[in-house]
């Protein structure tokens, strides 16, 4: 293949966005993305920026005519447009079909169920009834999860209802029925962990190790890998990640979320089709890295080794108040050569944005874990 012919349509310019690029220039690809934002973390390192709505059709068809294949960074995109492209012969990975049941979660549950992987309990809902009837029944009860079905993330779009009391105020938050809903059995889990795999165009899959995930305000702050799972959860884990990429004919990277429960059974959260913030670990901990293996697999690469180097820790940045952004501690916390740093770029901090993520390497686990939180007490990202 002569890659110097091979332009990567990229739909988002966040920092996923932006480390894809990194990997695909590397390699030697022409990269044009599409975002609204001006200066998003991807805007520097793009080829070409075709600033536009992501709801916006004429962007995505010029987008289409610059590129070869066209990839995405996240999954709350234009579907309907994505589809006609795709029947006109354009390349898009993962498939618009894997994408558009995805992107709904009641679709998404659905379809892993009728393929035999392991899902919590779940029913759509319509009213403020259905839900009180859920509440009342055994296999449900209280607490239980109320989700919209599409467009959520880091927790928006969930809430978890302890009584019957809330129902009403979970109801209205969530659009009182103007978006599809609905209700998850609540899951008293040991352990939330995350598998990345990538699959390539012919099939051949590459899965890295399980990972485990600590959230602070449904948002991901710590994921530490390998996680601390015995060997047979561990096989399983890898085992219904690989049912999942099948079910799905994913090609590129995705990313299944999991639920450890205390029996030590596995089951599937969510499921997303593009690399995941779970994953950063394996930029400093693998061979090959989840965003070096999602452009191989899009643009018919070989996959690379998803072995683990060396334990890993890695802890998100947040911004703590909203304003320009500014960094503090840097210098302090390269004094450690283990400790590496990734910032995104975004110039404006608010409360919960991811602008950045630190990695720790160590001999152990427990070793690794120990340099990272020294490391987050130093590193700051604060507002002006």
């Amino acid at each position: 293949m002569d890659i110097t012919k091979k332009r990567i349509g990229i739909i988002g310019g966040g920092q996923l966005g932006k480390m894809m690029i990194l990997e695909a220039k590397r390699l030697g690809f022409y990269i044009v993305t599409l975002d609204p934002t001006k200066d998003c973390p991807s805007h520097s390192i793009s080829d070409e920026h075709i600033i536009a709505p992501f709801n916006d059709e004429k962007a995505y068809y010029a987008l289409a005519k610059k590129a070869d294949v066209i990839t995405y960074e996240f999954e709350h995109i234009n579907v309907s447009v994505l589809e006609a492209l795709e029947n006109t012969g354009h390349l898009i990975y993962p498939s618009v079909k894997s994408l558009k049941i995805i992107q709904n979660k009641l679709s998404q549950k659905s379809t892993l169920q009728k393929n035999n992987i392991p899902v919590p309990r779940f029913l759509p809902v319509n009213s403020i009834d259905d839900i009180i009837s859920l509440g009342d029944k055994s296999e449900f009860g209280y607490p239980l999860m109320l989700k919209s079905a599409l467009g959520g993330y880091d927790g928006k779009g969930n809430y978890l209802i302890t009584g019957k009391s809330q129902i009403e105020e979970a109801y209205n938050s969530l659009g009182a029925g103007k978006f599809d809903l609905m209700v998850e059995q609540f899951v008293d889990f040991e352990m939330e962990i995350s598998i990345i795999a990538t699959r390539g165009i012919d099939g051949k899959r590459k899965v890295y190790p399980p990972a485990e995930n600590k959230h602070k305000n449904s948002i991901l702050d710590i994921t530490i890998a390998p996680a601390r799972i015995d060997s047979t959860i561990a096989d399983n884990a890898v085992k219904i990640a690989s049912g999942v990429m099948e079910v799905f004919e994913g090609v590129g990277t995705f990313c299944v979320e999991m639920f450890v429960t205390k029996t030590g059974e596995i089951l599937i959260n969510e499921v997303a089709p593009r690399p995941h913030n779970s994953g950063h670990f394996t930029i400093e901990a693998c061979f090959a890295n989840q965003f070096e293996n999602h452009i191989r697999a899009i643009t018919g690469l070989p996959l690379g080794d998803t072995g683990l180097i060396s334990p890993c820790v890695m802890i998100n940045l947040l911004g703590d108040s909203n304003g320009i952004a500014e960094l503090s501690g840097l210098e302090d916390a390269y004094n450690d050569p283990n400790i590496h740093v990734h910032l995104y770029g975004k110039s404006t901090s608010a409360i919960g944005r991811k602008m950045g993520h630190l990695t720790a390497i160590g001999d152990t686990v427990e070793h690794a874990h120990e340099r990272a939180l020294r490391a987050k007490e130093i590193v700051k990202v604060v507002s002006k």
